[in-house]
């Protein structure tokens, strides 16, 4: 724990210096530096070329993110891949045997599987990416970076995690002889628009939490109630068709069942897909403009 903390206040420092360097006043060199964050006016709400700046900035968080997580842990990564694995058995024994879900002609543990793990990727990285900001409060109120480089740094260290519960998943179809189509290539589009969902909604919950610390004891309980409004572990197919399209209102559905579709070659539910994505983009947009809205207020209050 001490050279963690060691190793943030070196960032620290050179965040400093690097703030000094680009704020002190050109016409005098003498004068104290300043930084004024204010909301962005433009069509885009991100100052892209700022987070270009402090890129290895990101790559230190993502790096202790992930170093951290796992530090003392005798299992280490293989944590990543046996939450999903664990839950797959549960519900395999009580939806796949004893009530009997459909799975559409794919065997249960393997449908199971692939909506358990995108849906411990979207929890993990919506839990984490809530309390962020909180939890780097000694970042936040000592230098200045472009503080929508912590939201960001906790999805991408969950998607390092994905990728190796993806590991998993390909072995397991093997096991159970599923054919690789070339649809398959298609996955990284599916785990890029869950990324969007992920970071739209955990970018959103991380600036209204650092306010009102509320949103923090309501994630868990979201979380859990979304896993169950979701077709996690049950298809789309058992929802009666009148209802599909309202339920399809949770951008969750369509980017699970494309995901399906892709893996098991599936027909694809285009509907459902296309109001995924109009809905994570929706989100992304305002949750980027509540971001750097609220940006200028959260080190005073964090």
């Amino acid at each position: 724990m001490a050279n963690n903390k060691a190793t943030l206040e070196e960032v620290a420092d050179s965040l400093n210096q690097r703030t000094i360097e680009h704020s002190a006043h050109p016409h005098n060199p003498m004068a104290p530096p300043t930084v004024v964050i204010e909301a962005r006016t433009g069509w885009v709400p991100i100052n892209l070329r700022d987070l270009w700046a402090y890129r290895e900035l990101m790559y230190f968080l993502v790096w202790r993110d992930l170093k951290v997580r796992y530090k003392q842990t005798a299992l280490g990564m293989i944590w990543v891949v046996l939450q999903p694995l664990l839950m797959t058995v549960i519900f395999t024994i009580f939806l796949g045997r004893i009530i009997r879900v459909p799975s559409n002609g794919t065997p249960y543990p393997l449908f199971a599987y692939a909506g358990l793990m995108l849906w411990t990727f979207f929890s993990g990285s919506v839990s984490v990416t809530g309390n962020c900001l909180v939890g780097n409060a000694h970042l936040i109120t000592k230098v200045y970076f472009p503080r929508l480089l912590i939201p960001i740094a906790s999805i991408v260290a969950r998607v390092v995690d994905f990728g190796v519960a993806l590991i998993i998943l390909v072995g397991l179809m093997i096991f159970y002889r599923m054919p690789f189509t070339p649809y398959f290539l298609l996955i990284p589009l599916m785990i890029l628009m869950l990324a969007v969902l992920a970071l739209g909604f955990g970018m959103w919950t991380s600036a209204v939490n650092v306010k009102y610390r509320d949103v923090s004891l309501a994630l868990p309980v979201l979380i859990q109630l979304w896993m169950f409004a979701s077709p996690i572990v049950y298809p789309l197919s058992i929802v009666p068709v009148k209802y599909q399209l309202l339920y399809s209102l949770n951008p969750l559905v369509g980017l699970v069942e494309g995901f399906r579709s892709l893996l098991f070659a599936s027909p694809f539910n285009w509907q459902s897909f296309v109001i995924s994505v109009v809905i994570s983009l929706i989100l992304l947009v305002y949750a980027a403009y509540s971001f750097q809205s609220r940006e200028k207020t959260f080190a005073d209050i964090v």
